[in-house]
């Protein structure tokens, strides 16, 4: 669990470098490109002091990684622009956990306690109270409904991959062989980036010519101003976030069932609070307060629940 913990303190820097760079060079382009550098900096490590693409684990750890994180942060991606991003937070986060908790019962047979199951509920409560829009939302119901579509099927693609990764485990476990959570992440990223990478291929069609047609010249020097601005928000992100928070989150899947791992990682709307007050001036209200304390007093217990 001090893994999970871990991990959502390396989420939430990622969250707050990743809204910066979505701003700039937009979300689908942001996202590629932390998804790669983090590829990389893993498959060094993978293919150094890992196990690089060994082990029988390695289809349902690529199988993970395209649903959790291919194709459940595209989801995400297209339910921003039509619910918001807290509104689609709120689903994702909150559930994620149950998704994952149900799936891996039916899949896996790991059942949680009565206590864990109370505590976790108390988190996405307390995330939930945090989260929710102040505000009645005045928005078109065919708008809201293909939103929130989308946004569960983020959560359903981040818990999904998430149980897939305690199989890979157990599969790994069942051939004698080691697998740590850095081969683990790396292992998964490229499913994900499979999907990131044909994402962004379709939205930059535009910029695919004919030969014939390539009589424009590329701005070079715009290109470099850009990157010059946005390349230390991208390194931030990509190594916070898929790199770092992402090898904690499959050490601590590695141990503890997925549900109560997810839960703990749902905090990190709320560990973005304070970084975003700093950084982005944003206010922080007393709804958002006493939603953090009741999802803390839910971890709390959740570490104590046996």
């Amino acid at each position: 669990m001090f893994a999970a913990f871990l991990a959502t303190f390396c989420f939430s820097i990622s969250v707050v470098c990743g809204t910066r760079t979505a701003r700039l060079i937009g979300g689908i382009e942001a996202n590629f490109w932390r998804l790669a550098l983090a590829t990389l900096f893993l498959g060094v490590w993978a293919f150094t002091g890992g196990n690089g693409l060994a082990g029988g684990a390695l289809p349902i750890f690529l199988l993970s990684g395209l649903i959790g994180i291919g194709i459940g942060d595209a989801a995400l991606f297209e339910a921003l622009p039509r619910i918001g991003s807290r509104l689609s937070v709120l689903v994702i986060q909150c559930g994620t956990a149950p998704i994952a908790a149900l799936v891996e019962w039916l899949w896996l047979g790991t059942t949680l306690g009565a206590e864990q199951v109370l505590c976790v509920a108390v988190i996405l409560a307390g995330v939930a109270s945090a989260l929710s829009p102040g505000e009645h939302l005045h928005l078109p119901r065919s708008k809201l409904w293909a939103g929130l579509l989308f946004a569960l099927v983020g959560a359903a693609g981040n818990g999904i991959g998430a149980v897939m990764s305690r199989k890979g485990y157990a599969i790994a476990f069942a051939n004698n062989e080691a697998m740590d959570g850095g081969t683990a992440a790396f292992q998964r990223l490229l499913g994900g980036l499979l999907i990131a990478g044909i994402l962004l291929l379709v939205a930059k069609r535009h910029f695919v010519r004919l030969p014939e047609d390539m009589g424009a010249v590329v701005d070079t020097a715009s290109a470099r101003d850009k990157w010059r601005c946005i390349w230390p928000w991208v390194l931030t992100n990509s190594l916070a976030g898929q790199t770092v928070g992402m090898s904690l989150m499959l050490w601590a899947l590695k141990t503890t069932p997925t549900g109560i791992v997810t839960a703990i990682t749902a905090l990190t709307p709320l560990v973005v609070i304070p970084f975003a007050r700093v950084m982005e001036n944003e206010k922080i209200t007393p709804r958002a307060l006493l939603g953090g304390a009741l999802a803390v007093a839910g971890v709390v217990g959740l570490t104590l629940a046996k």
